[in-house]
This record gives structure tokens, C-alpha cells and sequence, in this order.
């Protein structure tokens, strides 16, 4: 019921946003379109035949908004110049912070390094890092199917304006280019984590189950390397939640991560800066008072799609969250169980040694009797004849006598179960 409320708000607001940015879509469509595609990388070194790999080159591929895609090696500064981003974000993709879970907003970029998805997306294109990775794959697969390749640009503003019109569509023909790459990185770490959870589900029950049948070594080293995996996945998740948490906190992070507004502000000045004539000029300037006064109101829509993307995959995590705590209780709760096991075993080993030490105590009362008679002491029981039957049934009968006595007191102590 509740995912039905959201999905119809989310279509009303759609509609609404369609009839009042319709000049901004036009203008956002007209500048996309009619701008030049991204240049290809020119890489520090190309590896091959006769040369060698330039230090610090690694493997990039460059994904942009109309499909086309290149895989090359390149090193930080050549990065660091196509992307506008300081050398020191460069640093969060490296493998000293691959556990690490972060999205930042630059000028013109934005670096996510997300589980085995680690990116910088600009208004016009992805770079993406080590993409023949298995695990990237899928990421990959999803950027070709959401932006097919094609070479003509009109046909793609054509398709885009009729995706525009369609009311039930849904919230991703509305999103910007880079929330639109956000979301498949989203996604696929969503998928990744969630297939890591269904394992550790699906290994853990059997486990546990087996556990309270048979405590033994080789089912708690099970359990052990069982926790110790639940451990890390938690803490994996943990991460990824906690910065779409922050982001959510933050309504200038969300706007900041907004790069297509920022990219067709930057070139509308740009425009307006070249040698036109005036009346041009003066309609350019109309132009921009109209599609600025577009975006500064459409910014807190703007921001309210971000926020709802985010939010799905928040409560998506949180989710994987609850169901990875879910079984961490199962596995404390076997643990108590386990525990209360062995401490009964434990307690009845103490009542069998208890019951032990007291029969030993009436043998060796016992055995004290025999000894005083063995010493050769003399004694008018030596001159009796048959007496030696009567006196070992006496010597029994006092040893039965005492562990009776003894054992009695016990239970009165309640030392022993009853």
C-alpha cells in the first residue's frame, strides 16, 4: 500500500514538473543536442608491440551520453584533466580505500566509489575504472543498455522528446544524465549486495540448525567463519548506507551533485560572451533570465527526484540491513542455546563427580575398618570361628550406611538434582 501511495505521487509530481519546465527541457535538449560530442582520451601510453606501460597507467573506459565507448590506459593527470577533479580524489579510487563507500560533488564531477564500482561521471560522460573486471561487467551491461549507441543526433533528440511525453514512464526518462549512471551504480551494488546476503542466508540456517543438533568442533568452526563473514557484509552495507544517508541529510550535497544544470549554465555564458550581434544577444539574454528563473524554481524538484532515488535504495539497504541483523540474532540466539546445553552437561558432570566422591569416601571408611584389623592387633575376634562372614557383612552394611547418609545430605543441600 505504501509503495502504491509513493509510485502514484511520484507520477502526479511528474506531471506537474512536465507542465511547468517544459521551456527548460526545450532549452536543456536544444544545448544538448546541438553540442559537440566528448573528445576521445588521448592515454600517457598505449600498451603494445615495442612499448612499454607508463607508470601509474591504469585501465579507464570512457562512456559518454550517446553510447560510443573506449577502453584505455591512461594515468592520473591525464584524468585528472579530463575530469576537473583534484589528485586527491584519485586517491579514493586507488586500492587503499577499496572497502571505503563514498559519492563527492566537484565543479564538474562527481566520484563514486562504491563497492567494486569505482567512477567519475561528468554532464557528458563516465569514466569508469578497471572495467573488465567480472564484477564491473554487469555495470557496464546496464550503461549500453541505457544509453544504446547511435550516430544520429537528431534521431536520439526526436526519441527523447517523445520519451518526454509520455506521462507513465516513470521517474527515468526525467533524470539527468549523471543521476541516471548514479542509479545503475546504484543498482548494481544493491544486486551485488543482495546476492551476498541471499548466500550468507542460505549458508547460515543449515549451519545454525546443525549446531543445536550436535555441538561439536567442526560445526562451531563453521559457525566461526560463518560469523566472520556476516561480520564484513554488514559492515559493507553499513557503509554504503551510511553516505546515501549523508546525502540525504544534506539538501546542498544533492543540489551540488546536479552537473547537467551547472554544465548548460556554464555554456549559456559562454554563448552569451561570443561576438553576436544584438539582437541575438539581447534574445539570448531573455533566454537566460527565463531558463534561470526555470531552474531556481525547479531546483527543490530537482533535488525531490535525487531525494526519492536515493531514498529507494536507502530502504533497499536498510532492508539487507535488517535481514543481515535478523540472522546475527539467530546466530546469538544459538549461541545462548549452545551455551545452556553445555553448561547443563557441565553441571551433570559435576553431580556424577559429586556422587563418585562420596562413594569413595564410604569405600575408604571401609577401607580404614579393614586396616585396623590387618595390623595383627590382637583381638578376641581372631578366637571365633565363622566370624569372618558376620564382619565383612557388618564392614558393607557401614559402608552402605555412610554413602546413604553422605548422599541424603547432598540433596537436602540440593547439591544434587533431584
Amino acid at each position: 500500500m505504501g509503495e502504491g501511495n509513493l509510485s502514484f505521487r511520484r507520477l502526479t509530481s511528474i506531471r506537474h514538473r512536465k507542465k511547468r519546465t517544459a521551456a527548460k527541457d526545450e532549452a536543456e535538449s536544444s544545448l544538448i543536442s546541438s553540442s559537440p560530442p566528448p573528445t576521445p582520451i588521448t592515454p600517457a601510453a598505449v600498451v603494445g608491440k615495442g612499448k612499454k606501460k607508463a607508470i601509474g597507467a591504469r585501465l579507464w573506459m570512457r562512456f559518454d551520453r550517446t553510447g560510443a565507448m573506449e577502453v584505455v590506459e591512461c594515468d592520473k593527470s591525464t584524468i585528472i584533466k579530463r575530469a576537473s577533479v583534484p589528485a586527491r580524489d584519485l586517491r579514493i579510487l586507488g586500492p587503499v580505500f577499496s572497502h571505503s563507500s563514498n559519492i563527492l560533488a566537484r565543479e564538474k564531477a562527481i566520484v563514486v566509489n562504491l563497492e567494486v564500482i569505482k567512477l567519475i561521471v561528468t554532464a557528458e560522460e563516465v569514466l569508469l575504472l578497471d572495467p573488465l573486471r567480472p564484477e564491473v561487467l554487469p555495470f557496464v551491461e546496464r550503461l549500453k543498455q541505457q544509453f544504446p549507441q547511435s550516430t544520429d543526433a537528431s534521431e536520439n533528440v526526436v526519441q527523447s522528446s517523445v520519451l518526454d511525453h509520455e506521462a507513465g514512464e516513470g521517474l527515468q526518462c526525467e533524470l539527468p544524465f549523471e543521476f541516471q549512471v548514479l542509479e545503475i551504480a546504484l543498482e548494481t551494488v544493491c544486486s551485488f549486495l543482495d546476492t551476498s546476503v541471499d548466500a550468507l542466508e542460505t549458508e547460515a540456517w543449515p549451519v545454525l540448525d546443525e549446531l543445536t543438533k550436535n555441538v561439536s568442533t567442526e560445526n562451531l568452526e563453521y559457525v566461526r567463519s560463518l560469523k566472520s563473514n556476516l561480520t564484513r557484509l554488514l559492515a559493507r552495507v553499513q557503509k554504503v548506507r551510511d553516505e546515501i544517508e549523508h546525502l540525504l541529510d544534506d539538501n546542498e550535497d544533492m543540489a551540488d551533485l546536479y552537473l547537467t544544470r551547472k554544465w548548460i549554465q556554464q555554456n549559456q555564458q559562454s554563448e552569451a560572451e561570443l561576438g553576436e550581434t544584438a539582437s541575438n544577444l539581447l534574445s539570448r539574454v531573455t533566454s537566460n533570465r527565463s531558463s534561470s528563473m526555470v531552474t531556481s524554481s525547479t531546483k527543490d524538484d530537482d533535488v525531490e527526484d535525487l531525494e526519492m532515488l536515493l531514498e529507494a535504495y536507502f530502504m533497499q539497504l536498510e532492508g539487507m540491513r535488517n535481514r543481515i541483523l535478523t540472522v546475527r540474532e539467530y546466530i546469538d540466539d544459538t549461541e545462548d542455546y549452545v551455551n545452556i546445553q553445555l553448561d547443563n552437561q557441565r553441571n551433570e558432570m559435576i553431580q556424577l563427580q559429586l556422587t563418585l566422591t562420596i562413594a569413595s569416601f564410604a569405600i575408604t571408611a571401609n577401607t580404614l575398618l579393614v586396616s585396623l584389623f590387618g595390623m595383627n592387633i590382637p583381638c578376641p575376634l581372631y578366637k571365633m570361628d565363622d566370624v569372618f562372614g558376620y564382619f565383612l557383612s557388618s564392614v558393607i552394611a557401614v559402608c552402605l550406611v555412610i554413602f546413604m547418609l553422605t548422599l541424603g545430605y547432598a540433596w537436602w543441600k540440593k547439591l544434587l538434582g533431584s
